[in-house]
């Protein structure tokens, strides 16, 4: 081999490594835009009230008819990427999400704010959805891991920092400012999926056919392979929302927090999320997929019963942001390494499969949610009951499949 041959090959890895970090960054950017569309109003909901002369509560209704529009929109845009590939309907997402932020920043009554929001929903849930389906176009095996766990992290940080973000950006500019700055941060990241990835879908095309469609859904729904590690994220996504529904209530109303202290909370959840998606990279490569995420629905159990005894114990503040930094711990080794496990059978039908598993992700935060507000009156109490029942689901649902493997 010629020296030059060598020095082409000593060239190559850096320049490899290069182009994975930017594709990570621009699927980091499609994944996270739903939930930082989301989180980002919070500290506005009051001020848009009084703008809009309506109730918060009725302003809140924004929040749940983007979720609802988001997890039923996934089910569509799943199957049409497996049909006409990755780059028509994740540019055409983009398209609609930044037509509905403008919508939204121009809204002058409720009505008009739930169509706008709506309209950003079937966007997002296109970005969302088809970022982990072209991580499985571009990964296999441990690299999907790492590359998800990642996309994952990045996915989590933007419901940890946007309430900060959407905080000063109401503070100086007004709730509108939101908006745009979702909108303009949507075009960039067009502009970057567009020069960076582009297609990315080469396997065999599968028809658009509505029957086909149902038929698959269910297929995957029977398939243990992936029906159990979906179900199991989903259970723990489902924690992981009625951790930051909850959370205002928790340290505003009971340990007399203010909006800033909260919107540092959330920020700080990013780091521990952070910390245990590296703690994924690392974890399944040298001990496997099963027992790394077996490893973390045990870090996410503990957790919640520590969450549940602070409530009933009375606990202080101190107490209960340990208790719920070991199930952010755990979370965040269980989702991406879940998602991975979920999605490596189903190169043909990526999308449907990533599109299903983020429905079931969004019914789960739902549900999560829901229950945290209604199940009891306190609410750390309704959060630590919530957290034990989707970790217990989750140990209980992983631990049949592994007997069952």
């Amino acid at each position: 081999m010629t020296d030059h041959a060598i020095d082409g090959i000593a060239d190559s890895a850096p320049q490899q490594t290069s182009s994975t970090a930017l594709q990570i960054a621009v699927l980091a950017a499609l994944a996270s835009i739903g939930t930082l569309a989301t989180n980002i109003l919070l500290p506005s909901l009051p001020q848009m009230a009084v703008s809009l002369k309506v109730t918060t509560p009725a302003v809140t209704t924004s929040i749940t008819v983007f979720l609802l529009v988001f997890a039923l929109g996934q089910l569509l845009v799943g199957p049409i990427s497996d049909r006409y590939g990755r780059r028509i309907p994740v540019l055409a997402g983009f398209a609609v999400f930044i037509a509905g932020s403008i919508w939204c920043g121009v809204a002058t009554d409720l009505p008009s704010l739930l169509i706008g929001r709506a309209i950003q929903a079937a966007g997002a849930c296109a970005t969302s959805v088809l970022s982990r389906a072209i991580a499985r176009d571009l990964f296999t095996g441990p690299a999907l891991a790492r590359a998800l766990t990642l996309v994952m992290i990045a996915q989590a940080a933007a419901p940890g920092f946007s309430p900060l973000l959407g905080g000063g950006l109401d503070y100086y500019f007004g709730w509108r400012a939101d908006f745009v700055f979702v909108g303009i941060f949507a075009m960039l990241s067009a502009a970057a999926f567009a020069y960076v990835l582009g297609e990315t879908h080469s396997s065999t095309r599968i028809p658009l056919n509505p029957l086909a469609i149902g038929k698959t859904y269910l297929k995957l729904s029977a398939n243990r392979h992936f029906l159990v590690p979906a179900a199991t994220v989903a259970l723990i996504l489902g924690g992981l929302f009625s951790i930051f529904s909850a959370a205002p209530r928790i340290l505003i109303e009971g340990f007399h927090f203010t909006p800033i202290m909260l919107g540092l909370f959330f920020a700080g959840t990013v780091i521990v999320v952070f910390g245990s998606g590296m703690l994924a990279a690392r974890l399944a490569p040298r001990i496997g997929l099963d027992r790394a995420i077996s490893i973390g629905l045990w870090l996410a159990g503990v957790g919640s019963l520590a969450v549940l005894a602070v409530a009933w114990f009375n606990g202080d503040i101190v107490s209960f942001v340990i208790a719920t930094c070991v199930f952010l711990l755990g979370m965040g080794v269980v989702n991406p390494l879940g998602t991975a496990q979920a999605l490596s059978p189903f190169g043909s039908h990526a999308g449907a499969a990533s599109a299903l598993l983020g429905f079931w992700q969004m019914m789960g935060a739902a549900v999560g949610v829901l229950l945290a507000s209604t199940i009891v009156p306190q609410a750390m109490l309704a959060l630590g009951i919530v957290l034990v029942l989707a970790s217990v689901l989750a140990i209980v649902l992983y631990a049949l499949r592994a007997k069952a493997a």
